[in-house]
């Protein structure tokens, strides 16, 4: 689902694909179901690859994978990717860490949960808010384009300054890529006005303020380019 079809292109012709995506509000199959799929396949004597777009090990259910595979005797090697996050700071222009900006990260995820609601009922999502209020740090959210308002508004409600900068990043390192670049308090009605859609990236602190400097320097386009020479 998340993979670009450049890496894709690499496959073996010969190998059988079996798409197991995710995207927002579909599952092609459950994680269950997806570990059942990969122990039956390993456990019948094929070379098995579970592709995964970013490193599995950061909201990719690779350790459940992982896990599964262990308890069950079959040997794996687990190769890691670069991180969303990382992707998505390095070519939207917005470091992780700064020294004039901020000296911690953290990464969390904020998909809206059936089983938390908020005061009127509706779902909501369950975080510690007072750490991911906290100065000088950046804070990067997966999967949270659906809960924006309110994990900008736990934030503020819970002492961040509604003009720190925000971001969101639409399909980092994509050629498709889409940065949409405002505060805590403008971000929800911008991510709005602009139709912003998963798969997409949350971005809050300092660090966003530099992605005017960086950004030109570091487009899709002309890093794979660059890439590419060396």
């Amino acid at each position: 689902q998340l993979v670009a079809t450049e890496v894709l292109a690499l496959v073996p012709a010969d190998a059988e694909r079996i798409f197991v995506g995710k995207e927002a509000g579909h599952h092609s199959l459950a994680q269950d179901a997806i570990i059942e799929l990969m122990l039956r396949l390993a456990q019948s004597g094929r070379a098995l690859v579970r592709l995964k777009g970013g490193d599995p090990y950061i909201f990719g259910r690779g350790g459940e994978e992982a896990q599964a595979l262990a308890a069950a005797g079959v040997p794996f090697e687990g190769i890691p990717g670069i991180s969303a996050a990382q992707g998505a700071a390095a070519m939207a222009g917005m470091p992780l860490t700064h020294r004039d900006h901020a000296c911690s990260l953290v990464l969390t995820t904020g998909h809206l949960r059936q089983d938390v609601l908020g005061d009127a009922g509706e779902r909501s999502v369950d975080l510690d808010w007072a750490l991911l209020a906290r100065p000088r740090q950046t804070v990067v959210v997966y999967m949270g384009v659906g809960a924006l308002p309110i994990i900008c508004q736990k934030l503020i409600e819970h002492g961040l300054p509604p003009d720190t900068p925000a971001a969101t990043i639409e399909r980092a390192t994509r050629a498709d890529q889409r940065t949409v670049v405002g505060t805590v308090a403008t971000l929800p009605s911008l991510a709005l006005l602009h139709r912003v859609k998963p798969p997409a990236l949350i971005m809050i602190g300092g660090v966003v303020s530099l992605h005017a400097q960086l950004a030109p320097a570091c487009s899709v386009p002309e890093l794979v380019g660059r890439l590419a020479f060396l």
